[in-house]
């Protein structure tokens, strides 16, 4: 069986992901309970689990499933604090998908 490593995406490429695991950096724009929006390049609506302990304002990676209605359901988060470079993270996205090779796992 070969690794494959999971992408890193931004709102734009959620289309391309549904049923899939993915990771998406962005900024919490807004918190209402278990549910989260997210700003990565277009707001990404995120279902968090019990374990998400992120803040409004703050920079988050989320590792999620790809909903069919283009949510993502939660598996892990990481609070990133309010020091992200969101110009970068959605640069290494837009690479990502434009070089695969460089970021495949073999």
């Amino acid at each position: 069986m070969e690794a494959q490593a999971t992408p890193r995406v931004t709102c734009g490429y959620l289309n391309s992901y549904v049923g899939k695991i993915v990771i998406v950096v962005g900024k919490v724009t807004q918190l209402r309970g278990d549910q989260a929006i997210i700003d990565a390049d277009g707001n990404v609506t995120a279902y968090l689990n019990r374990e998400a302990h992120i803040s409004p304002g703050n920079g988050v990676q989320v590792i999620g499933k790809v909903n069919p209605d283009l949510s993502i359901k939660v598996l892990s988060s990481l609070d990133l604090g309010t020091g992200v470079d969101y110009t970068l993270a959605n640069t290494v996205a837009e690479l990502s998908h434009q070089f695969p090779a460089v970021f495949s796992v073999n």
